[in-house]
């Protein structure tokens, strides 16, 4: 059993709910459906039920029952994202995709960070923030200059 101490447990809970909320701070700019509290909740939560796995498992090794959790975790997110896409109001329009793809990204940023994988969260979360902020201005510009139908607002 790997025993995780206090500063431990503070940082992988800490950056996961940090991680969560500042992916959830540009859905909040962008009002859309989900937020800065939603995701910091979600990367909290991940993070906590894998960091529970990861204390009963080898120091250094994800089990078999760790894998399982995560898996769990990865399944009932959707659930959270289909939520989020699927609105009263909006007949034959898809809305929120970009909103319950973060939700997994949060999601998966807790995994990583209850598993204490600090390279892999730090790097997924600069290039999901340099996306979520260059990524609309981008996909104009694309559909201007290959003539696409840029009917997205």
């Amino acid at each position: 059993m790997t025993e995780l101490d206090w500063p431990e447990i503070l940082l992988r809970l800490g950056v996961a709910t940090l991680a969560g909320a500042a992916i959830g701070l540009d859905r909040d700019l962008h009002d859309k459906p989900i937020g800065l509290k939603t995701l910091g909740i979600v990367g909290l939560s991940t993070a906590t039920v894998v960091l529970l796995a990861v204390q009963f498992a080898e120091p250094g090794k994800i089990t078999d029952a760790a894998s399982r959790v995560i898996q769990g975790i990865l399944t009932g997110i959707g659930f959270l994202g289909a939520g989020v896409i699927v609105r009263e109001g909006h007949r034959f329009r898809v809305h929120g995709l970009t909103s319950a793809a973060c939700a997994f990204l949060a999601a998966c940023l807790g995994i990583a960070c209850g598993a204490g994988e600090w390279k892999i969260v730090l790097v997924a979360l600069v290039i999901a923030i340099v996306l979520l902020t260059v990524g609309r201005p981008v996909e104009r510009w694309l559909h201007r200059l290959l003539g696409g139908n840029d009917t997205q607002t």
